[in-house]
């Protein structure tokens, strides 16, 4: 038992630092002009370039992540709306909103503290950060917090469930207001009973809301063992893979813990069918790239799943919009 909870501290931590890697391949991607974000090179202590192949990758997320935000921002746009990031990071999300003028009504993000506590020091120091925040807002660096009037940045470890209820609260989330959950790469390094008791959570809690998950899928073949082994060897264990292998697990994930729709689609037809056109075809003039049978192979090993409880009726045409009509639903 000793040794198990050592491991999960070992792993909690080498996830943490995965954050910085995030952030690095950001700004990666900002620099060669795939995306615009006037904030991330304020997170990123060591700037390094990536390869082609993991530009595009990064940009395929970051670019299916925004399109499905937008649909929840702008569907009814009398509505307060809400978003609530676990294990957030140094996603600068909610600044690029503010910059862009499309900020929801509150924007709550989550970490642990020792992430928590380094972010709120960054947006404490930099001017840029800290007028988007508001001049009200309050800042502890010692407890990892930031309190403004439309975000807070708050620690908690989502394993536990009372805490995070506690921290809701805190927050002054509204359950009964529309909410969209972010967890990019955050389930997939706990346990499957923690995951499944962080879903379980969230369907119960918030009545009219859009759960949206990015992470890896496929473990049993050649690239997926190879994938879980590069994770390991930086002690990054994907602790919840082989619960939810498939695009059709991580769909059963949500609809066994109470949610009314799930789908789930690997990111190589993400990138085909859902991203903008327009898009692919700007990004794909950047760099020169050769890569085709590894970044086939590499997005059919991530995927974008998301879950949907509609109280308000609200999320009708919300989605990926699949050529054939056909969704996963609960029975």
């Amino acid at each position: 038992m000793a040794k198990n909870a050592a491991d999960a501290r070992s792993n909690t931590a080498a996830v943490q630092a995965t954050n910085d890697d995030a952030s690095a391949s950001k700004l990666s991607c900002v620099k060669k002009g795939y995306m615009r974000d006037d904030f991330i090179h304020l997170f990123v202590r060591r700037p390094v370039r990536r390869s082609p192949i993991i530009n595009r990758g990064y940009f395929a997320r970051f670019a299916a992540f925004r399109k499905l935000l937008f649909q929840f921002l702008n569907t009814d746009d009398h509505t307060r709306k809400q978003v609530l990031s676990l294990g957030a990071g140094f996603d600068t999300t909610y600044f690029q909103l503010q910059e862009e003028g499309k900020a929801p009504y509150l924007y709550v993000e989550l970490d642990f503290q020792e992430v928590t506590s380094k972010k709120a020091a960054l947006i404490e120091f930099h001017d840029e950060l800290r007028e988007k925040v508001g001049a009200t807002a309050s800042f502890s660096r010692e407890n990892g917090e930031v309190l403004g009037d439309h975000y807070k940045l708050l620690p908690v470890d989502l394993r536990d469930i009372q805490r995070l209820t506690d921290v809701i609260a805190l927050a002054n989330l509204d359950p009964s207001l529309p909410t969209f959950i972010i967890a990019e790469c955050v389930l997939i390094y706990l346990d499957p009973e923690s995951s499944r008791s962080i879903v379980g959570w969230a369907a119960k809690t918030f009545s009219t809301t859009v759960f949206f998950l990015y992470e890896q899928i496929h473990p049993d073949d050649a690239f997926g063992e190879q994938m879980i082994r590069n994770l390991e060897y930086r002690g990054c264990g994907l602790l919840g893979i082989h619960a939810t292998p498939t695009l059709e697990a991580k769909e059963r994930l949500f609809l066994d813990q109470g949610w009314q729709r799930a789908i789930a689609w690997n990111m190589l037809r993400v990138y085909s069918e859902f991203i903008d056109s327009q898009e692919r075809h700007r990004i794909q003039r950047l760099e020169l790239f050769d890569e085709f049978e590894e970044w086939h192979m590499m997005q059919e090993h991530y995927c974008v799943a998301y879950a949907i409880n509609d109280a308000l009726a609200m999320f009708q045409n919300f989605g990926f919009h699949e050529k054939d009509g056909s969704n996963a639903s609960s029975t």
